[in-house]
């Protein structure tokens, strides 16, 4: 049976993912030893199923002879400094989140403006592969030895926090939120105060009261970071925007790699993406309905939430490109994350 995968591509493993069939046996490629350590943070969950996958396979089709050992808790770097540890070579791939260090970074930060048309997440693979090739993403990528490899595709982010629900859009001014890039301008235009706290110390200000709501993706990150356990509600069509998280490759450990590893790395994204876009639907099928059951539901009329968009679209991305356009070709990333979403959508 043909199966479609997100390149439009039929694999062995794709077809295993999609149908729940067992995949046709592979060969085993043979090439030198190669072991390599990816930096993240937190624990395992959805957000690390793809490159959990990868690792996996890449065990599995090699013989064990190139394996990537994934650190969680920050164990090899802090969050804000996986950057400069790929740079300088202390482990050979890392994940990143772009509002942590967004001069580090720049072009990606398109990708956390708000109300861009991301919402399927096999159309947001499509724009963040895009913007991944982009020739001035490249170059910051380059300013810190990196390439990317692939992007975790986060999910649209809501809010949840402690306190009053936030039932009308003025009951946000003054509200202290956890929300970065062009998520956190569009939150500054509805009064609230910014943080932009690493994911796993979010827990702690909301218990100690240091701020009163976080945005993560909707639903995995808020349960893995067990907001849920001490929150009093939680959005649930917001929708405000997304940001881009991704996993990046020293560039000389991959230069290392024999054509065969390099070639397996690229067959395995496709099935890897589906294996991200799972988990999300699958832990959504599970947290939703809990957080239902202990929290209170926001949900926003078809009205307010016009009204959001008219003071956060576009006119948080006309600020965004008049930023950086000196900078970068700022117009034109925008207007490529804008072409492909829409010719994506209609695939």
């Amino acid at each position: 049976m043909k199966v479609r995968t997100l390149f439009g591509v039929a694999t062995a493993a794709g077809a295993f993912i999609m149908t729940g069939m067992p995949a046709q046996a592979q060969t085993v490629i043979d090439g030198p030893k190669v072991s390599w350590n990816l930096s993240t943070w937190g624990t395992k969950r959805a957000f690390t199923a793809g490159m959990e996958y990868v690792g996996a396979q890449l065990a599995e089709r090699t013989g064990g002879k190139f394996t990537i050992k994934i650190h969680y808790g920050e164990a090899l770097s802090k969050a804000r400094e996986n950057f400069d540890g790929i740079k300088l070579g202390a482990f050979q791939a890392a994940q990143y989140c772009n509002f942590y260090h967004p001069g580090k970074n720049p072009v990606s930060m398109v990708l956390t403006l708000p109300f861009l048309p991301l919402g399927d997440l096999e159309v947001s693979m499509h724009v963040r592969e895009a913007v991944a090739q982009h020739p001035d993403h490249v170059k910051d990528m380059d300013n810190w030895n990196a390439m990317s490899y692939m992007s975790a595709l986060l999910p649209q982010y809501e809010f949840m926090g402690r306190g009053k629900p936030p039932a009308n859009l003025e009951d946000w001014k003054g509200l202290r939120v956890r929300a970065g890039g062009g998520l956190g301008t569009a939150m500054q235009a509805l009064g609230s105060v910014l943080t932009t706290v690493p994911a796993p110390e979010v827990y702690t200000g909301i218990e100690r009261g240091t701020m009163d709501a976080a945005s993560f993706p909707y639903t995995y990150s808020h349960e893995s970071y067990k907001l849920h356990e001490i929150s009093d509600w939680f959005t649930s069509n917001m929708s405000p925007g997304t940001t881009e998280c991704a996993t990046v490759f020293n560039k000389d450990a991959y230069a290392k790699l024999p054509d065969q590893y390099k070639k397996l790395l690229e067959d395995l994204k496709a099935p890897a993406y589906e294996v991200q876009i799972k988990a999300y639907h699958d832990i959504d099928a599970v947290n939703l309905p809990m957080f239902r059951k202990r929290l209170k539901e926001v949900v926003y009329t078809d009205a307010q939430l016009d009204e959001l968009r008219k003071i956060a679209a576009k006119p948080v991305w006309d600020q965004w490109v008049a930023e950086n356009k000196d900078k970068f070709d700022a117009q034109g990333v925008l207007d490529l994350v804008l072409s492909v979403a829409e010719k994506a959508a209609r695939k």
